[in-house]
């Protein structure tokens, strides 16, 4: 006699509520396991996120490398162009090379307003480089450079200065004394730990021509990889140290802090991965513990079932069959558990987080693989007992 699979299901729950103190257990067992592992998972989650958001905050990831300042002769060496374009050719991994020489606070005015915003003369590559975004007009193009032209790019804070609510693009400034067309305006820096006055950018051809000098400040670079950061910023300063021997050169990065809480969310989030995945095998023992137990006492009951018409497979898929059920009760209870603590959480301290069903699909995956393994040799066993000693035995 065959069952159908609706019977099945239904002996299979008949004997769980047969022995609620026993399925209660294996369910919390399995539930402890699983809300380990997805609680790990949302955290690691929530961690990644937290740095991809304040990394969209910041300039792109960049080295800065520049000459170190000589105590002994009391002077630095400068750079020039042509230092750039060595380095552009040398770097593979480097996506974009400029240079940015800072040329003070200014005296800004626009009609009747007036600002003390930084002034700084950057190269071509400059807004590849960092990464700057627009928020109005247009950045300089090659033309700006290489026809001297009296352009200048300003940032938000400056820009509300001296404009209000007009729109700054195409308006002619006074930057000390002398005149310059917007044609672009980004955001104002959040990274600067100093009370802002507001940043004003200008080609370095026209600073250099004012000047009278080529020196164009320190060298900023951006890798293609985030990962390529500190390994770009040492060749370029081995390169430079072996151009001008006997000189000395730095380098630094922008995402040295965050790269840092990256390592560390990410060793953390590997620990208590560790631990969950630990915890969910300890609710595997316990399931396999619990599973030969039971066999163990319905060895009399096994033995009935075989002697009207049950088959091996039968008896081996309620068994199994039962270990699903308690690992998906165990399961779905956890990640629904740990989904509502994580919002609450995370609506209390302003931390981003939504539902990741790929995430609850894991951890419930890995609860019915260690529920169905431990489940198995067990129910094996069960449905190879010979119905005749089944029934004999006491």
């Amino acid at each position: 006699m065959s069952l159908s699979p609706a019977d099945l299901v239904s002996l299979t729950c008949n004997s769980l509520l047969g022995n609620p103190l026993r399925s209660a257990l294996t369910t919390v067992g399995v539930f402890m396991g699983v809300a380990a592992v997805s609680a790990t998972l949302q955290v690691g989650n929530i961690s990644r996120t937290v740095i991809a958001e304040q990394l969209a905050k910041r300039d792109a990831p960049q080295a800065t490398v520049g000459p170190e300042w000589d105590f002994i002769s009391r002077e630095s060496l400068q750079l020039k162009l042509e230092d750039l374009e060595f380095l552009k050719q040398r770097l593979p991994k480097a996506r974009a090379i400029s240079s940015l020489q800072w040329a003070g606070l200014t005296n800004t005015i626009f009609q009747s307003q007036t600002g003390n915003p930084f002034m700084m003369a950057v190269t071509q590559d400059f807004w590849l480089t960092s990464g700057k975004k627009l928020v109005a007009g247009r950045f300089f193009n090659s033309a700006d450079f290489d026809n001297y032209r009296p352009v200048a790019i300003i940032d938000k804070f400056i820009a509300d200065r001296l404009f209000e609510s007009q729109n700054p693009v195409g308006q002619r400034i006074y930057v000390n004394s002398r005149p310059y067309i917007v044609v672009g305006v980004v955001p104002t820096n959040t990274d600067s730990t100093r009370e802002s006055n507001g940043e004003i950018f200008i080609p370095m051809s026209v600073f250099s021509s004012l000047t009278g000098s080529r020196d164009i400040g320190d060298l900023l670079i951006r890798p293609h990889k985030i990962q390529d950061l500190e390994q770009v910023g040492e060749q370029a300063q081995k390169l430079l140290q072996q151009r001008f021997p006997g000189k000395k050169f730095f380098f630094i990065n922008n995402m040295e802090n965050i790269l840092a809480q990256q390592q560390t969310l990410e060793m953390v989030s590997r620990s208590l991965l560790a631990v969950g995945m630990i915890s969910l095998l300890v609710g595997g023992v316990g399931i396999a513990n619990i599973t030969i137990a039971s066999v163990a006492e319905r060895t009399r009951e096994i033995g009935l079932r075989r002697a009207i018409g049950a088959t091996q497979q039968e008896v081996m898929l309620q068994f199994i069959l039962e270990a699903v059920l308690l690992s998906l009760l165990g399961g779905i209870s956890a990640i629904v558990t740990v989904h509502v603590i994580t919002g609450v959480v995370a609506d209390t301290f302003k931390l981003p987080y939504k539902f990741d069903s790929g995430t609850a699909v894991l951890a419930l995956g890995s609860a019915l693989l260690v529920g169905v393994g431990a489940g198995f040799l067990p129910a094996r066993k069960a449905s190879q007992l010979d119905p005749v000693k089944a029934l004999r035995s006491d």
